[in-house]
Formats: C-alpha cells, sequence, structure tokens
C-alpha cells in the first residue's frame, strides 16, 4: 500500500514529462509543416516556391527572439500558466494558416507560430529537474527534447502524407486541432511550476556552450536550405510524381528515427565523434542526391544523419549548463538556423537552381565536422 502510495505521484510527474514532449513534438512539426506542402501553397497562393518558402523562414526567425525575450520577460511567472497560453496560441496559429485566404495573412499566421515555438521550447526543456526525481533528470530531460528530434524526421511526412488525400490547408487544420488536444491534456497533467525567485542566478555563456551553438548554426541551416525544398527537388530533378514523394519522405522519416536513438545512447559520453559523424552522413548524401537517379538511398542517409543531431546537440547543451538562458540561446540558434536556411535556400533556388541548395549543404556539413574535430575535442571530454 505505501509503495502505491508513493508511486502515484511518481506516475502523475512522468505523465507530466510525457505530455511536455507530445507538446515539443507538436510545436516543432507546426514550425516545419510548409516543408512537405511547400509546392502546394505556393500554388495556391500565387507565389513562387522560393517565395513561400518564407513561411519557413518567418517562425524560424520569431522563434529565434521569442525564446531569450520570453524566458528574461516571464522568468518569474508560473511555467505552467505560461506553457498554456503558448500552446494555446499555437492552436489559434494553425487554424488560422488553415483558413487563410491569402499569402500576407498565411505569412501572419506563421509569425504567430514562431512566438509560440520559442517560448515553449525554450521553458520545457529546462522542466525535466523540477519534474522528475533527482537521479532521473537526465532521462526526463531526454523524453521532453524528444519530441523536437522526432518531429523533426516524422513531422513532414505525415503532413504531406495527410495533404496528399485531404489538401494542404487540412493538413493545417489537423495540427490546430492537435494543438487544443495538448493544451487539455497540458492543464489536466502539468502541475503549478513557479517561476524563479527575485535574485536567482542566470546561466552564463562558457566556451563549450559557445561551440555548441556554433555547430547548431552550420548543421541545421545547411540543412533547412535543402530541405525545405526537398519536395520540389524531388519533382523537378528526380522527377519524382505524388506517391514517391510521400514515399521518399517516409523513407527518410524512418531513418531519422533510427538515427535519433542510435546517435543519442552513444552520445550521452561523449557528443563530438558522434556528431562529426552525422555531419559527414549529411555531406554525403546532399552531395549525392543531384548526381543520382534513385533518390531513396540518399534520403535514407541524410535521415540517419540529421535524425540524430537534435539528441546530439541536445546532449551537447545540456553537458554544459548555463540554466534557462543556456537553453533560450540553443532554442534561439536552432530557430534562427531554420529562418537563415530556409532564407538562403529559397534565395539560391530562385536565383541559381534548386540542385544548387544540396551543394549549399554539403559544404555546410563539412564545416561542423571539421569544426567539431578541432574544437569539440577537449570541450565535451573534460580533457
Amino acid at each position: 500500500m505505501t509503495t502505491t502510495l508513493v508511486s502515484a505521484p511518481v506516475r502523475a510527474r512522468w505523465l507530466a514529462v510525457s505530455s511536455l514532449a507530445l507538446g515539443t513534438f507538436t510545436l516543432v512539426t507546426s514550425e516545419m509543416l510548409p516543408v512537405g506542402l511547400l509546392t502546394s501553397i505556393a500554388a495556391d497562393l500565387g507565389v513562387s516556391a522560393g517565395t513561400a518558402g518564407l513561411t519557413m523562414s518567418a517562425p524560424g526567425l520569431v522563434a529565434a527572439v521569442s525564446a531569450p525575450v520570453l524566458a528574461v520577460a516571464t522568468r518569474r511567472l508560473d511555467r505552467r500558466t505560461v506553457l498554456l497560453g503558448l500552446m494555446a496560441l499555437l492552436a489559434v496559429a494553425n487554424l488560422a494558416g488553415a483558413l487563410a485566404p491569402s499569402y500576407p495573412l498565411m505569412l501572419a499566421a506563421r509569425v504567430i507560430t514562431g512566438v509560440s515555438i520559442g517560448g515553449f521550447w525554450a521553458f520545457a526543456a529546462g522542466l525535466g529537474t523540477r519534474l522528475a526525481p533527482e537521479r532521473h533528470v537526465g532521462r526526463a530531460t531526454s523524453i521532453i527534447l524528444s519530441g523536437v528530434s522526432v518531429a523533426s524526421v516524422l513531422g513532414v511526412p505525415a503532413a504531406t502524407f495527410v495533404s496528399s488525400f485531404a489538401g494542404w490547408r487540412t493538413a493545417f487544420a489537423a495540427m490546430g486541432v492537435l494543438a487544443l488536444a495538448l493544451l487539455a491534456l497540458l492543464a489536466a497533467t502539468v502541475p503549478p511550476l513557479p517561476g524563479e525567485a527575485r535574485g536567482a542566478r542566470a546561466g552564463r555563456v562558457s566556451g563549450p556552450l559557445k561551440v555548441a551553438l556554433v555547430l547548431t548554426v552550420l548543421i541545421v541551416s545547411g540543412h533547412f536550405a535543402a530541405y525545405t525544398y526537398v519536395r520540389p527537388f524531388l519533382e523537378e530533378v528526380a522527377y519524382a510524381g505524388p506517391a514517391l514523394v510521400s514515399t521518399a519522405l517516409l523513407v527518410y522519416g524512418a531513418a531519422g528515427v533510427l538515427g535519433n536513438f542510435a546517435a543519442g545512447a552513444r552520445a550521452a559520453r561523449n557528443p563530438q565523434p558522434v556528431l562529426i559523424t552525422l555531419a559527414a552522413l549529411m555531406a554525403l548524401a546532399t552531395a549525392a542526391l543531384p548526381l543520382i537517379g534513385l533518390p531513396l538511398p540518399a534520403l535514407v542517409v541524410w535521415g540517419l544523419g540529421y535524425g540524430g543531431v537534435g539528441v546530439t546537440l541536445q546532449l551537447w547543451i545540456m553537458r554544459e549548463g548555463g540554466g534557462e538562458l543556456g537553453t533560450a540561446l540553443f532554442v534561439a540558434a536552432f530557430n534562427a538556423s531554420i529562418a537563415l536556411g530556409s532564407f538562403a535556400g529559397g534565395r539560391i533556388v530562385d536565383g541559381v537552381s534548386i540542385s544548387a541548395v544540396m551543394g549549399v549543404a554539403a559544404a555546410l556539413s563539412v564545416l561542423a565536422a571539421a569544426v567539431a574535430g578541432r574544437w569539440g575535442r577537449s570541450r565535451t571530454t573534460g580533457s
């Protein structure tokens, strides 16, 4: 009987952890919705593929700003209240995007999405220390942040699958409904979480943390320069029809899930060699894609590589500490890189060619591997 009385509150806390993981999954999936829907959005709203890519750039840029701003501005507010407000905001943004009659209104909805993403991710990532027993803090944090990694590799294929049957607006509407369901789940499972007390010490930006942030910018911006336009690439260069596009993105997603868990198991001890390997896989895949007729093998390699990047960088950041400020800066760097990559990719697509973005992604991945090899060893092993 004693065990039951003790374990019930513990189970409730783990349910809150799981709810936050679903929340981060919903937010990041919402952020990346345009990737698999870009061609349809561009045609329906009467803009080019490069211009439609701004629906990826805008929320990433706004999230990059909102993460540190909200971390400071709301640091004394109850985290539960803030998270509920941000999830409600996401529901409104997705439903507005589904109904947007014009491109400017669609872009406005995506700006609102960015506010929700930056704030929710920055706060949720650090709540493992408050929801789990001390010996399980690492596990709880990994579960919460796994929503980011899994969304990166499953969100786009799922949205593409839905849109292939019911259109891109249905995919946005579905994410709006999911956000409303998550709002209710968070309200039921997350306990009150008071903000920081006055005089609490803020985190610091150490040298190792700076290295992790640089690697985040290089890898993520290179990835999204190419991945934002992967559907037009498959259609125009690989001559893939809707069925093959959906299959290709699902294969990429499955490989990404495998890469996520394989990298996480190894990066916990030392993320530096893992990150070098992942960057090399991404460089190999993106360089090969314009050269081969069948895209599936290269997409498998790409998925394996990028699927592990999120969890590896997250473990690197957690090892270096920095408190909520360090987490907020990581979120800011990640989302700014999404904006930078998708924006630069759009300019390259419109000004050079859609194949050229693959070369850019390969070059930045090689550079990231070099940076991790040069400055990462002593930083992450303590030698």
